[in-house]
């Protein structure tokens, strides 16, 4: 993104998801993030908001973000909450680590965003050890014919609004064509746009 809007974005991303975080996403990261075990990942980590769910008993804990302004501000979350955990800077689509690395790896609101999400799920199963656990929270297309027709419909301008996120991909279909999912629970995102009401959250494993 342009270094200017960079910061702009950084800077609101929170504000922008304060609501909804006291409508119930709060409590969905809670319980995600509770599932971890071991050597953790998240992609996509962006300004911290799973910061303070993670268990400090973890094994580790190891943040990725490739945009510099929300790693600036997760390295910040991460310091204000003394987690030992580790902050780089690296696109989803291309982890720097060996394969079967990690026990966990979590996803909320990522593959809504990132230019190459089957490259993601990719690089998900590459990292994760034989039977590890990816958890993920994101948002939809929504089953509802009317719905679905306004995420196309302003597809394009609510991408540039929010940092190139697609509010119309059927994600959980790119899950499925890497990973086995184990658990699937259908929900709803509520104090943002109805454009991200549909929700799914749950997890998968690596074969």
């Amino acid at each position: 993104m342009g270094s200017a809007y960079g910061v702009v974005f950084a800077a609101l991303y929170d504000a922008a998801f304060a609501r909804a975080e006291r409508k119930g996403l709060h409590a969905m990261r809670k319980d995600l993030l509770s599932q971890c075990t071991g050597i953790v990942l998240e992609v996509g980590a962006g300004t911290g908001l799973n910061v303070g769910h993670y268990d400090r008993d973890l094994t580790r804990l190891v943040l990725t973000e490739p945009d510099p302004h929300m790693a600036a501000k997760l390295r910040a979350a991460v310091a204000r909450s003394r987690m030992a955990a580790e902050v780089i800077e690296a696109p989803a689509e291309s982890l720097p680590f060996p394969d079967a690395s990690f026990d966990t790896v979590v996803s909320v609101l990522v593959l809504c965003t990132v230019p190459g999400p089957d490259a993601v799920i990719r690089e998900v199963r590459r990292v994760l050890k034989p039977g590890g656990r990816f958890l993920f929270i994101e948002h939809v297309r929504s089953d509802s014919r009317r719905l679905a027709g306004w995420q196309d419909r302003l597809l394009g301008p609510w991408s540039l609004i929010a940092c190139g996120c697609q509010c119309n991909r059927n994600t959980l279909e790119t899950i499925q064509r890497g990973l086995r999912t184990e658990q699937v629970i259908r929900d709803r995102l509520i104090g943002l746009t109805p454009l991200l009401r549909p929700l799914i959250r749950g997890r998968a494993r690596a074969a």
